[in-house]
């Protein structure tokens, strides 16, 4: 595996990866002159491939987007949290002055979201700290308890919204300054929908499903804002039940989004990954020189960057050194072709002979039924 910033030094690596990928074979055969000739020339024509593209795959080079990613994320959280903020103490003028519960709802929600950004910030901001001996993996998991906050955040002020609505559709009164309500909700959507916008072109750049999810959160905001845009023209009609009976709309969109904010956040919680990288991370792995097929394959989210592991089939013949330098193109391969991959666990697999026991199968009794 390939040092990602937190791991042991190159040569220990080299150690830990040729003793993971043996199998415990005490006699192999070198393989054929023509075989390793082949080998030879595909390494020239690799390494000319990247005199002619310079690149690096070093572990302070693959840190670096990372912290970047990180630093894009924070960025997206402050100025959001500056624009939500400001939309919402106009919103929350006109609430005292109008007495509006859509209006008042909006507001709630505004604010809501806003604040969103201290735990997502938190997240972005641990997620940069180095792996230690308690958390191997980092701190990038943060960033999906922040994902949760920002669901349940999301749940409190639907259930509030919806409250405060159902109370005024009970007890209905006229709504005051209906102008300025009206004003309200158009900055109200302006600033939900710049705000969206950049999230989520910022959260889909870095791989956050977190800062995604708080996107969308945003837009239904924007949304919610016009339907109070429509109370206000109801009650400027005399139909005082329009501003609650928008509230409840309000809070039926708001839980619209709600569904769809968790199952994204609930799925990075569970590991789920876009199976299309799985299916990338196969073409690409068997398309490496040496590797005769492609075992187990995992991928996972640890905040908004993946890590592989993987099994490979290879010539069961080949010495310590072949088969790790094939695992090694295996993960050369698999970083070029996945996006946001920091690192990839390869481990090398004889290909199976007739007549040969299982080279795993003193681990059968530790499968799980």
């Amino acid at each position: 595996m390939h040092d990602d910033g937190h791991g042991p030094g190159p040569a220990r690596r080299q150690d830990q990866g040729a003793a993971r990928h043996e199998h415990g074979h005490s006699h192999h055969r070198a393989h054929s002159p023509s075989h390793e000739g082949a080998r030879a020339a595909g390494r020239l024509r690799h390494r000319l491939a990247h005199l002619l593209t310079p690149h690096s795959h070093e572990s302070a080079d693959r840190l670096d987007p990372a912290l970047e990613a990180s630093a894009r994320g924070l960025r997206a959280l402050w100025v959001s949290l500056a624009v939500l903020g400001a939309t919402a103490a106009v919103q929350a003028v006109v609430v005292v002055l109008s007495g509006s519960v859509a209006l008042l709802g909006d507001t709630v929600h505004n604010t809501a979201d806003a604040l969103t950004a201290v735990p997502l910030g938190i997240a972005f901001l641990l997620g940069r700290r180095a792996a230690n001996r308690r958390f191997t993996y980092g701190y990038g998991r943060a960033e999906d308890l922040a994902g949760l906050a920002i669901v349940l955040t999301i749940g409190a002020s639907a259930a509030f919204a919806g409250w405060t609505a159902f109370e005024r559709l009970l007890s209905p009164r006229p709504v005051e300054h209906v102008p300025a309500v009206a004003v309200a909700a158009l900055v109200g959507f302006a600033g939900n929908e710049w705000v969206a916008r950049y999230r989520i072109r910022v959260g889909r750049s870095i791989g956050s499903a977190a800062l995604v999810a708080d996107g969308l959160h945003a837009r239904t905001d924007g949304f919610t804002s016009l339907a109070v845009l429509a109370g206000a023209g109801g009650s400027a009609l005399g139909w005082q039940a329009a501003d609650p009976v928008v509230g409840l709309a309000i809070t039926a969109a708001i839980a619209l989004m709600l569904r769809d904010a968790a199952r994204e956040v609930l799925r990075r919680v569970m590991d789920a990954v876009d199976p299309a990288l799985v299916d990338r991370a196969e073409r690409a792995l068997s398309a490496v020189e040496g590797v005769h097929g492609v075992g187990e394959l995992r991928l996972r989210w640890i905040g908004h960057r993946l890590r592989a592991e993987v099994a490979v089939v290879v010539d069961g013949e080949a010495t310590v050194r072949q088969a790790h330098a094939i695992a090694v193109d295996a993960e050369h391969a698999l970083l070029h072709a996945v996006p946001r991959l920091t690192a990839a666990l390869v481990h090398a697999d004889p290909a199976p002979v007739a007549g040969q026991a299982d080279p795993h199968l003193a681990l059968a009794h530790h499968a799980r039924v």
